[in-house]
């Protein structure tokens, strides 16, 4: 029988990885498109008036298997999505997509939602998360193109159908061309001077891997940053960059046209439905509510920030002529000279930091800081069976309440795409027999491997991202949402980033780093003038960070207010938005968009402001944690219960407000980056 379609008989009915095979999904698909399809009927065709159980919750938890098939499938795509993984999604993506349409272009489903609305409208019966999973069901009929004639259905149906193709496409050509460079330098090649050991050893092993001797770097996050930060051979930190900031701008994997597809698909459904542009369609439901509001964020930040990214390039670039440069300055000096000025500033060298962060005391520092906010327990499981052996088990516990299963996959992969994501197998959610379903979470990491020498050291930056992805793990594993559609990170896109960056605020903090980073060999507690100066390190160079962020929101929201039609040039559009905040030369024929995966195949398009928007609430919610101690467990249990265990179930700004007992300000942002 099909693995993915009976009942797991294994620890906590998790996934049997270990029997799933490629070809067992497409007639899974299948079979499960009809059962699910089977309950959209049953609900259309009961006798008794619709109402919110009998319509609403039913529909919430209808196609129950497809639901487990899809997060399965897609998880996997993404983490070890070899070629017949990825031939396999060209073959599935159509038919989810059909299913989609016929659900929320179905008549009959439809005329119960609506009746169930307009009921609600009326009589005002629903309140809390009973009227917003209400409210968010009829949008995402209404989004659908329930309310469209029939001939606007069909023109909507074959968009979706375009736009999720051509999502796909972008994802896989983006990775293809990721995976497409690489630099092979001989074992005495003096273009390595300046790469640290570490590197060094990552890189022969890739080398070793292909079939050569020497190192080889490729276009991986860890190998593009470690070139640019160490590489004292200029013109190897040029063909990094340049390889790397011109991944599927042109040649074989180009994704111009994907783009130009994309932003012409998505304009059209927005049109349909009634809306300008995108962006107004994408933040109707967002925390932010409008443009203006996002603009105003986005602006507002850029006047504080400008002059002091400018002062601080200017700094930078005297600093590089004091050390002997007398060259144009270019962006792949910007992180070796950032690295030379930081260490000559704080004597501080961030490689030699590293020896303090093995992977596995990190994993117990970040655990270690989740029992002493949130009571949890971690017990690593050898029964749960992994996706991939570089995966690691834990089993999650509340006292004696069992929360989640984590999945831990930190290393990269030639078939996982680069950055790093938390995900979920199963959201948390209440069954209609009243069992509490507990979560199957996954983080997925890009971070620089062990080798044969020494363990996985992890840069302050893959501490960062590690605290960062766990803080959307706790958002799901401490769920207590009685919806699937509204439990863990199913809140606004602008305010799911709340949890995750607010978890990066105790790097610096030393009652975290006491409770782990040792050195790896001797055991020797981080020094106190480290983290010192590892605390006056998150104001270096916040002017220029703060810009380059703000760069990529407003490159966001151009390509989704302008008219798809004037989307020619993809590299010109884009500088016209860079150059508003540039502050260094520009390189010409490079183009970030063509790999900008978060807009064009993630989750992200006219979204991308939402980490500043998520960074404003969480300085502003950290700095409450601030006024009575980093770890005090009191503050801890109120941000569990307002925000954390409350999914999407409550109004964005409502929780904050619960929580902080006011609405945001940007000011606790500006005076930690020291911008005010």
């Amino acid at each position: 029988m099909n693995p993915l379609l009976k009942n797991w008989n294994t620890r906590r009915a998790t996934p049997p990885f270990n029997e799933i095979k490629t070809e067992h999904y497409l007639p899974a698909f299948e079979q499960a498109i009809i059962a699910a399809k089977q309950d959209i009927e049953n609900i259309v065709n009961q006798k008794d008036a619709p109402d919110f159980e009998n319509t609403v919750v039913a529909l919430d938890r209808a196609g129950e298997q497809l639901s487990t098939v899809a997060d399965l499938f897609f998880n996997i795509l993404e983490c070890d999505g070899d070629d017949e993984m990825q031939a396999m999604a060209e073959k599935v993506q159509p038919l989810l997509v059909q299913y989609e349409n016929e659900v929320y272009q179905h008549p009959g489903l439809f005329a119960r939602v609506k009746a169930v609305y307009e009921k609600q409208q009326q009589d005002n019966a629903l309140q809390g998360a009973e009227k917003i999973l209400l409210d968010k069901t009829y949008d995402a009929f209404v989004s659908g193109g329930a309310d469209l004639s029939e001939k606007e259905k069909e023109c909507y149906r074959e968009l979706s159908m375009e736009l999720a193709n051509r999502q796909l496409d972008f994802g896989q050509r983006a990775l293809k061309a990721t995976n497409a460079w690489y630099v092979h330098l001989e074992k005495d090649s003096p273009r390595l001077a300046g790469i640290p050991e570490s590197a060094r050893t990552v890189a022969a092993g890739k080398a070793a891997d292909k079939g050569l001797d020497g190192f080889v770097f490729d276009l991986s996050a860890p190998d593009v940053n470690t070139v640019l930060t160490y590489a004292d051979d200029r013109t190897l930190r040029e063909e990094v960059y340049m390889h790397s900031s011109t991944k599927a701008y042109g040649g074989e994997f180009d994704n111009c046209e994907n783009i130009k597809a994309i932003l012409k698909c998505r304009e059209e459904i927005a049109h349909l439905l009634g809306y300008q542009h995108y962006a107004d369609y994408a933040l109707r439901n967002r925390m932010a509510k409008d443009l203006p509001h996002v603009y105003q964020l986005l602006d507002d930040l850029k006047a504080a920030a400008l002059p002091a990214a400018k002062r601080e390039i200017e700094e930078l670039k005297q600093f590089a002529q004091k050390l002997g440069f007398n060259d144009t300055f270019q962006r792949w000096d910007l992180s070796y000279y950032m690295e030379k000025l930081r260490q000559e500033k704080f004597s501080l060298d961030r490689e030699k930091l590293k020896v303090y962060f093995p992977l596995n005391q990190v994993i117990d520092g970040v655990f270690g800081l989740a029992s002493r906010l949130y009571d949890l327990r971690f017990e690593k499981s050898d029964e749960i069976q992994p996706y991939h052996p570089d995966v690691q088990v834990f089993e999650v516990y509340r006292g004696e309440q069992f929360m989640a299963v984590l999945y831990l996959d930190f290393h990269p992969r030639s078939t996982k795409r680069s950055g790093a994501w938390m995900t979920e197998f199963r959201d948390q959610c209440m069954a209609a027999d009243g069992q509490d379903v507990r979560p199957w979470v996954s983080l997925v990491m890009n971070f620089t491997p062990p080798t044969p020498e020494q363990p996985s050291l992890l840069t302050v930056d893959e501490v960062n991202t590690f605290l960062h992805e766990f803080g959307h793990a706790l958002n799901g594993m401490l769920s207590e949402v009685k919806y699937a559609t509204l439990s863990g990170t199913h809140s606004p896109r602008d305010f799911v980033e709340l949890p995750s960056q607010l978890n990066e605020n105790w790097l610096t903090e030393p009652e975290f780093l006491q409770l782990f980073a040792r050195h790896y060999q001797t055991g020797e507690l981080i020094p106190e003038t480290y983290v010192e100066q590892l605390k006056n390190l998150n104001r270096f160079m916040a002017g220029y960070l703060c810009v380059r962020q703000l760069s990529f929101g407003y490159l966001d929201m151009m390509w989704h207010t302008m008219p798809a039609a004037d989307v020619d040039d993809i590299r010109r559009l884009e500088r016209s938005v860079f150059d508003t905040v540039e502050v260094l030369p520009v390189v010409p024929g490079t183009c970030m968009s063509p790999t900008f995966s978060h807009l064009f195949s993630g989750g992200y398009a006219a979204g991308y402001y939402g980490y500043k928007w998520a960074e404003m609430l969480e300085a502003d919610a950290f700095a409450l944690f601030k006024e009575n101690g980093v770890m005090n467990h009191e503050v801890a249990q109120r941000y569990l219960e307002t925000i954390l265990s409350k999914g999407g179930s409550v109004d964005a700004m409502e929780m904050f407000v619960n929580f902080r007992g006011r609405e945001p300000k940007i000011d606790a942002l500006l005076e930690r980056d020291g911008l005010l």
